[in-house]
C-alpha cells in the first residue's frame, strides 16, 4: 500500500463531531460526487476507489441524516481494473446537498467554499481532510522529492482550498492541469504541518522519521564527499610535488636549491605518504606549520614549472655547482 493510501486509511478512523463531519462530507461530495435525475428524483453518486473511504462517507451520511443509502461496487474495465465504490443518495438528496452547502436554490451548484460554513478552525481542518480523502495525494518521503497535492475540477474551488490551506500558514500554491487544477505543497515542513492539520498523526510521524533519516544520510554523504574531495586534492598535490622535486633533481640536483627548500624537497621524496603537519615536525631547525611547509613546496613547484617553460637554473634562482 502506498504512503498516500496508508494516510487516507488512517484518516478514515479519525473521530469527528457532527459539526466536523459536515465539512468533511461537503468537501468529499463536492469533489467526488455526481448528480442526476432518476424517475423525477434527484440522485447523488459519490465515487471512490478506496473501500475504507467509501465506508467512512457511508457512515457519516447515515449518522447525520439517518436515511437509506446504497453502497455499490463496480469493476473498472480500463487500465487498472480496480473496484469502484459508489455511495448513492436517493432520499432527501436536495436537502442534504443544501445542508452541506453544495446546492442552493434547489438546483444551483456552489463551486467554491462557503466561508460561513468553515468559519471555525475545526471546520477548516475537517474540510481539508475531506478534500484530501477525495482527491489528495502525497509522495512517499523516501522518494527523491517531497510533494503533496489536492486536485479540483473547478478552479474556483481550487483557489478556495489554497486559501483555506494558507490560513494555516502553509504557503500552498496552485497550478492548472489538463482537466482541472491542483493546490500543492513542496516543502517537507509544510507537508508535515498539513498532515497534522487533517489529523494524520501516524503518517506525520512516519514522514518525519524518514525525512530525518534521509537528511542524516544526505549530510553524511556530503561530509564523505567533501572529505574524499579533500583527500584527492591532498594526494594530487603530493604527487605533483614529488614529480616536480624529481624533475629538479634530474635536471640540476637538489643541492642547487636554497637550503630551506632543499631540506623539505628531500623530506618530501623520502616520506611520500606523510602529511604536511608531519613534514613540518621533521625539519631540523624545529617544527614548521602546515602553511609554512605548503609555502616552501609551492616555491619548488614554481621553480620546476619555470624550468619546464625554458628558463635557466640561474633565472629561477638556483645555484648550480659544477663538478
Amino acid at each position: 500500500m502506498s504512503f498516500a493510501s496508508e494516510t487516507k486509511k488512517e484518516l478514515t478512523h479519525f473521530e469527528v463531531t457532527d459539526d466536523e463531519a459536515k465539512p468533511e462530507l461537503a468537501a468529499f461530495i463536492r469533489m467526488n460526487g455526481a448528480v442526476s435525475i432518476s424517475n423525477g428524483a434527484l440522485v447523488a453518486d459519490v465515487q471512490t476507489e478506496n473501500a475504507a473511504t467509501a465506508r467512512r462517507m457511508y457512515q457519516l451520511l447515515k449518522r447525520l441524516y439517518d436515511i437509506p443509502i446504497e453502497l455499490l461496487v463496480r469493476r473498472k474495465m480500463k487500465l487498472k481494473k480496480n473496484n469502484v465504490y459508489i455511495v448513492r443518495l436517493k432520499v432527501k438528496t436536495r436537502e442534504i446537498l443544501e445542508d452541506l452547502h453544495i446546492l442552493k436554490d434547489s438546483f444551483t451548484f456552489i463551486k467554491t467554499i462557503d466561508r460561513g460554513f468553515v468559519k471555525k478552525r475545526s471546520a477548516k481542518r475537517a474540510y481539508l481532510r475531506g478534500a484530501f480523502l477525495a482527491s489528495g495525494s502525497v509522495n512517499n518521503p523516501e522518494t527523491s522529492s517531497y510533494h503533496l497535492e489536492i486536485f479540483s475540477v473547478y478552479s474556483e474551488h481550487n483557489e478556495a482550498i489554497c486559501d483555506l490551506m494558507n490560513q494555516f500558514g502553509l504557503h500552498a500554491r496552485t497550478l492548472e492541469r489538463k482537466n482541472g487544477s491542483i493546490t500543492y505543497l513542496k516543502e517537507a515542513e509544510k507537508i508535515t504541518e498539513f498532515l497534522s492539520i487533517i489529523g494524520a498523526t501516524s503518517a506525520l510521524l512516519h514522514f518525519e522519521d524518514v525525512r530525518i533519516m534521509r537528511d542524516m544520510r544526505n549530510s553524511v554523504n556530503r561530509l564523505v564527499n567533501c572529505e574524499t574531495a579533500n583527500l584527492n586534492k591532498t594526494i594530487s598535490a603530493a604527487v605533483r610535488q614529488i614529480e616536480n622535486i624529481k624533475f629538479i633533481q634530474a635536471e640540476v640536483g637538489l643541492d642547487a636549491l636554497p637550503e630551506r627548500l632543499r631540506e623539505i624537497a628531500e623530506l618530501r621524496v623520502t616520506n611520500e605518504d606523510v602529511s604536511l603537519k608531519e613534514l613540518g615536525e621533521m625539519i631540523s631547525a624545529g617544527p614548521i606549520s602546515k602553511s609554512g611547509i605548503n609555502h616552501r613546496l609551492r616555491k619548488i613547484d614554481q621553480i620546476a614549472e619555470r624550468m619546464r617553460n625554458g628558463e635557466t637554473p640561474s633565472q629561477v634562482g638556483l645555484h648550480v655547482v659544477e663538478h
